[in-house]
C-alpha cells in the first residue's frame, strides 16, 4: 500500500518535474528576445541622437559607420544607402561591405536593371526576398545576380511624403530567410536613415542657397552695381539726404538752435541745399505749425524788394492800386527764410536792420510801425566780410545776422552722400516720367563721386534729370557734363599741388570753351553747369576767368 501510494505519487509528480526545464528554456528565450529588442531599441535611439548631433561634414562618415554596425550586428554582407533620382538612377551611395565583398556599382539605372523593385520602393513598400528565384521579374533576377546578391531587404526612405532614397541590406555568401522581426527592425532603421536623408536634403538646399547668394554677391561685385534697396535703407525719411560726417555736424547744430528764436545765418556755395537746411530749422522749431515764408533776395528786382518784404499802402507809388501785405507780415509767428541775403539792396538792408533790432516793420507809404513776431533764417553763398570791405553790405547788419552761423558743406566735401542723393533724384524723376530704374553701374557712381561738382547738389540733380530723360531700360548710366581729366582728380600722384579752386576753374573754362564762352540761354555754360547765369558770372569773376580776346 505504501509502495503503491508512493508509486502513484511518483506517477503524478513525474510530468511536473519534466515541465520545469522546458518552461525555463521558454522563459530564457523570451528574456533573450526581449533583451535583444531592448538592445536594438537602444541602438536605434543612439543612432538617431548621433545623426542629430553630427555636423554636416560628418554625416557621410556617420552613415558609413552606422551601416557597419548594423551589418555586423545582423550578420549581413553588404549594406548600401543611396538616393533615387527622378529618372530612376541610384546615386550618391554610402556603403559598407564585409572583407572580400564587392560594393554595389554606382550610379545604377534601377529603372533598367530593377524595374520591379524600383516600382515597389517608389510605392513605399519594402522589397524582401530570401532567394533570387522568388523575384517575379526576370530582369530584376538578372540584375541582382549581376551584383552577387542572394538575399536582400530594401527599405524605402521617405521625406515629406516623397520617396527619395532607400537603404539595402544584402546577403552575398549565402541565402537567408528573413523573419518578420528582423524585417521590422530594418524598417525602423530605415526611418532613422530617412531622417538623415531629410537632413541632407535640408543641408543641400541651404548650401545651394548660400552658393546662390555668393554667386549673386560676386556678380554684383564684378558688375559694381548699386542696388536701389541698399541705398533706400539708408535714406530714411529726413528732408536732408545724407549721412556723412559733414552733414551730421550741420544737423547737430540745427537741433541745438532750432528750439530757440535766434537768427541763423546759413553760409555755403550755391546749390548746396541751404533752403532744405532752413526748412529743417523751421520744422524742428516751435513755429512749425505755420508755413515758413521763403524770399529769394536775388530774384526780386531791387525796386520791388522793399514792398515785397514789408508791404505797401494803397497809392504808395504809381501802380499801387491796393494795400499789399509784405512777406514779414505773412510770416507772423512763423519763420521767414531770406535766401541770397548778400544780394539785398543797400536801402533795404537798413530796414531789415530795424526789424532785427526792434522787431518792427513799416509798410511802404506809411510811417506807422507794425510789430512782427518772426524768426529770421538767412542764407548766402557770398563772402559777406568781403562785401563789407567792398562797401556793398552793412557791417552792423552782418553782425545782427551772424548770431548763429552754420557752414553748409559743398558736395565735394560729402562725396559719400552722392549715391543717396542720386537715388533720391532717380526716384523723383522715375515717378514724374513713369520710368523704372533698378541699378546704376558702380564705375559710373564712382565717377560721380570723383567729380568736383562746382554747381553742387543743383548740378547733380540736373545731371540725373538729363539721364532719366534719356534712359530706356532699368539700368541707368549718368554722363557727366564735359567729363575730362581736369574735372576728375585722377589721383594724388599726378594731381598733387592743385587746389579745389584750380580744378573748378579748369572745369568751368572747359565748359565755357565748349559753348564758345556763351553763358546764358539753353545750352549755355550756366545751363550745362546747372547754375544761374548771375551765379556763374560771379564765380567767373572770383576765379579770374575772362573771355579771351578775339584775334
Amino acid at each position: 500500500m505504501p509502495e503503491q501510494s508512493a508509486g502513484s505519487l511518483q506517477g503524478r509528480q513525474g510530468p511536473a518535474v519534466v515541465d520545469i526545464p522546458a518552461r525555463e528554456t521558454t522563459e530564457h528565450a523570451s528574456r533573450q528576445a526581449l533583451n535583444a529588442q531592448l538592445e536594438f531599441d537602444r541602438f536605434v535611439a543612439q543612432l538617431s541622437i548621433e545623426f542629430i548631433n553630427v555636423p554636416p561634414e560628418g554625416v557621410h562618415p556617420a552613415i558609413q559607420d552606422a551601416l557597419r554596425r548594423v551589418g555586423e550586428s545582423l550578420a549581413l554582407d553588404r549594406c548600401t544607402f543611396f538616393r533615387i533620382e527622378d529618372d530612376g538612377t541610384l546615386t550618391r551611395p554610402v556603403s559598407w561591405e564585409r572583407d572580400g565583398i564587392a560594393p554595389n556599382p554606382a550610379p545604377t539605372q534601377a529603372s533598367e536593371k530593377f524595374p520591379w523593385a524600383l516600382a515597389k520602393v517608389r510605392a513605399g513598400e519594402v522589397v524582401c526576398f530570401s532567394r533570387v528565384e522568388d523575384i517575379p521579374n526576370p530582369v530584376d533576377r538578372a540584375g541582382y545576380r549581376s551584383f552577387g546578391t542572394k538575399s536582400a531587404v530594401t527599405v524605402p526612405l521617405s521625406v515629406a511624403g516623397r520617396i527619395i532614397g532607400a537603404v539595402g541590406f544584402n546577403c552575398v555568401d549565402a541565402e537567408r530567410v528573413w523573419d518578420p522581426e528582423t524585417v521590422h527592425r530594418l524598417r525602423m532603421l530605415g526611418a532613422v536613415f530617412g531622417n538623415v536623408l531629410a537632413r541632407q536634403q535640408s543641408d543641400a538646399a541651404l548650401s545651394q542657397a548660400l552658393v546662390e547668394i555668393k554667386r549673386l554677391s560676386d556678380q554684383l561685385q564684378a558688375e559694381n552695381v548699386y542696388l536701389r534697396r541698399e541705398v533706400q535703407d539708408r535714406l530714411g525719411t529726413s528732408v536732408v539726404v545724407g549721412q556723412s560726417e559733414a552733414v551730421r555736424r550741420v544737423l547737430d547744430q540745427i537741433r541745438q538752435v532750432a528750439i530757440t528764436d535766434s537768427t541763423v545765418l546759413l553760409l555755403g556755395e550755391t546749390g548746396t541745399g541751404k533752403e532744405l537746411f532752413a526748412t529743417q530749422i523751421h520744422e524742428q522749431s516751435a513755429r512749425r505749425g505755420r508755413a515758413m515764408v521763403r524770399v529769394n533776395c536775388s530774384a526780386i528786382p531791387a525796386t520791388l524788394m522793399e514792398s515785397e518784404l514789408f508791404g505797401r499802402e494803397k497809392g504808395a507809388f504809381t501802380g499801387a492800386l491796393a494795400r499789399q501785405i509784405g512777406r514779414f507780415e505773412l510770416a507772423e509767428r512763423s519763420t521767414i527764410f531770406l535766401d541770397e541775403i548778400g544780394d539785398l539792396p543797400p536801402d533795404v538792408q537798413v530796414k531789415l536792420l530795424r526789424v532785427l533790432e526792434e522787431r518792427q516793420i513799416e509798410r511802404l507809404g506809411s510811417p506807422k510801425g507794425i510789430h512782427v513776431d518772426v524768426r529770421i533764417v538767412a542764407a548766402t553763398h557770398r563772402n559777406l566780410e568781403q562785401r563789407i570791405a567792398e562797401g556793398t553790405f552793412r557791417e552792423d547788419l552782418f553782425y545782427r545776422l551772424n548770431v548763429f552761423p552754420i557752414q553748409i558743406p559743398p558736395l565735394r566735401e560729402r562725396v559719400e552722400d552722392i549715391p543717396l542723393l542720386v537715388w533720391r533724384f532717380v526716384d523723383e524723376f522715375a515717378k514724374a516720367f513713369g520710368k523704372r530704374v533698378e541699378s546704376i553701374p558702380q564705375q559710373n557712381m564712382t565717377a560721380l563721386q570723383r567729380y568736383t561738382w562746382p554747381g553742387n547738389i543743383r548740378e547733380l540733380r540736373n545731371v540725373v534729370e538729363r539721364a532719366m530723360i534719356l534712359v530706356q531700360g532699368p539700368r541707368l548710366t549718368i554722363n557727366l557734363p564735359a567729363l575730362t581729366a581736369s574735372s576728375i582728380p585722377s589721383g594724388p600722384s599726378n594731381r598733387r599741388g592743385l587746389t579745389l579752386m584750380d580744378v573748378e576753374k579748369d572745369h568751368i573754362r572747359q565748359i565755357l570753351d565748349s559753348t564758345n564762352w556763351r553763358v546764358r540761354g539753353a545750352g549755355g555754360a550756366a545751363d550745362r553747369l546747372g547754375l544761374r547765369p548771375t551765379t556763374l558770372e560771379g564765380r567767373m569773376a572770383k576765379l579770374g576767368l575772362k573771355r579771351p580776346k578775339q584775334t
